[in-house]
């Protein structure tokens, strides 16, 4: 009998709530709402997407723009239904408004979910991210949260004179990794900005856009935990075990920090040089605050420790200028005209395409009589060395080989002669054996 009289209130409340004056009015301004929001994002998702496709070499511009504007239709929604709750608060009683704000709750919290999970690259992260935010939110419009905050918060434990909540260290994780993420993906976008900076070199640019990151990181971090309550003068109680962690399990990342920051100053090397350490030939792709990453010509790309570039020598290809000197060495026989060869070798040369002549003319040079051949050099420069030194290299041999083949002009090979002083007598083994073997044997046998 308590269980149909309560069905039966709750019937009646639903009737009396749906019947409401203010109910309808409520309706009607969601509706309304929803329709204008609508016809507004039609006028300015064109301008946008018109805008957007003008953005080139920022993807993560890009990637906040196209999320707010496939939901500007929302975002003005959650406006006008903030104007219209607004409103209603100041000429009705705040019952009136109830429709108006739940629906605005739900609107605000559909739309952030759904923005900062299209921003997410991690899937599994915009997943985590999603579920969380849809269970705060539900528990928000049913009233529920604060009796939950309330119950984190009565998980505690006393550091001395600091109390240490559950809810006070997940309130410092949540803002934290907020604030920290922001931070990343702002410095990212003004490092896309800076990058098309053409006033600054490659290595200011670097700098000046790690030095940004890296400050808005702090700045993001020392905000919430100021945020969050945390008085940041507790943090010097453990000023102690960060240094000793620093002196020894961090040192090699302080020292490949410092080093890049280092790199960055000198401008030792920057994007786009071709460098030469240890083994390693390749082009400098990118500069980061522990490594450097250097792309080689066959797609192998090496993540080198900025300290390595401190503490061992490192050609670089392009440093002071992007002209680079080759050698080719090759020989001719020695029945040749030298000058014809150092003639015929230089104009072969000049037919390659990657042959800087206008810097220096390529020049010929012979430097050697040898066993076999008339040695000569060839050298010649090159402006590109980050497209390969090897395959220019069999360019000219192949010129050469060609031009060589031409002229009539032989490149020996080694050889050998062997001279005897002494006749020597060859005779074949079995007639050399046969009359011993008769005498071992005795006088031939006779017919009788």
């Amino acid at each position: 009998m308590d269980f149909l009289e309560a069905v039966n209130a709750a019937g009646s409340w639903l009737q009396a709530f749906l019947l409401n004056e203010w109910t309808l009015y409520q309706s009607a301004l969601i509706v309304a709402g929803y329709l204008l929001s609508g016809l507004l994002a039609k006028r300015i998702e064109p301008a946008l997407e018109s805008r957007a496709r003008t953005i080139k070499g920022n993807p993560d511009l890009l990637r906040v723009i196209i999320a707010f504007m496939r939901r500007t239709r929302w975002l003005f929604l959650i406006v006008l239904l903030a104007i219209a709750d607004v409103v209603l608060l100041r000429i009705a009683w705040p019952s009136h408004r109830w429709l108006v704000a739940t629906a605005l709750t739900l609107v605000v919290a559909w739309f952030v979910i759904s923005v900062l999970t299209r921003i997410i690259r991690n899937q599994m992260l915009a997943r985590v991210v999603a579920a969380a935010g849809w269970f705060y939110f539900a528990l928000y419009a049913l009233g529920l949260d604060r009796a939950l905050l309330a119950a984190l918060d009565g998980i505690a434990v006393n550091l001395g004179a600091v109390r240490l909540s559950m809810l006070l260290v997940l309130k410092a994780i949540v803002l934290s990794v907020a604030l920290i993420w922001l931070a990343v993906l702002i410095g990212n976008m003004s490092s896309n900005w800076i990058q098309k900076s053409a006033d600054l070199t490659p290595s200011l640019k670097v700098l000046i856009s790690k030095l940004i990151k890296i400050g808005l990181i702090v700045f993001a971090g020392t905000i919430a935990l100021s945020a969050t309550g945390i008085d940041l003068t507790a943090l010097t109680v453990f000023s102690g075990a960060v240094g000793v962690g620093i002196g020894f399990g961090l040192q090699k990342v302080v020292s490949n920090f410092i080093s890049g920051i280092i790199i960055l100053l000198d401008k030792s090397i920057k994007p786009g040089d071709t460098i030469t350490l240890g083994e390693t030939f390749g082009s400098i792709r990118d500069l980061r605050s522990r490594f450097v990453s250097v792309i080689t010509r066959d797609g192998k790309e090496y993540l080198i420790p900025n300290e390595d570039f401190i503490s061992q020598q490192v050609v670089n290809w392009s440093f002071s200028s992007d002209y680079v000197r080759i050698e080719v060495d090759f020989g001719t026989s020695y029945d040749s005209d030298p000058h014809e060869v150092a003639r015929i070798a230089i104009e072969a040369a000049k037919t390659i395409p990657r042959v800087a002549g206008t810097y220096a003319q390529p020049v010929c040079w012979m430097t050697a009589f040898g066993a076999s051949s008339v040695d000569f050099k060839l050298r010649f420069w090159i402006s590109d060395p980050s497209n390969g030194l090897t395959n220019v290299r069999g360019e000219v041999l192949m010129a050469l080989w060609d031009a060589f083949k031409a002229a009539g002009i032989s490149i020996p090979f080694p050889h050998r002669e062997i001279i005897m002083k002494t006749p020597v007598e060859l005779a074949r083994a079995s007639l050399r054996q046969r009359p011993d073997d008769e005498r071992a044997s005795g006088s031939p046998k006779s017919g009788n």
